[in-house]
């Protein structure tokens, strides 16, 4: 578990994740063309519940995404 700041409409958070979480977020927003900040503060958002299990959320139905794209 990692614990990271980041920003969240200006205001200082900080948010534990998996280290794997945070590298298939860092690559989500690369593919994006965003910053990984810019990407949580999307996924803050549209959240109803916790940021760090919004974001699990997110990357999950991320990647089944592709997958479902390439099969």
């Amino acid at each position: 578990m990692k614990k990271r700041s980041v920003l969240i409409a200006g205001h200082p958070t900080s948010v534990s994740l998996e280290e794997e979480f945070w590298d298939a977020l860092k690559a989500e927003a690369a593919a994006r063309g965003v910053s990984v900040n810019a990407l949580i503060e999307e996924i803050d958002a549209g959240r109803t519940g916790n940021l760090s299990s919004a974001i699990r959320v997110f990357i999950l139905t991320a990647l089944q995404r592709r997958l479902a794209a390439g099969a």
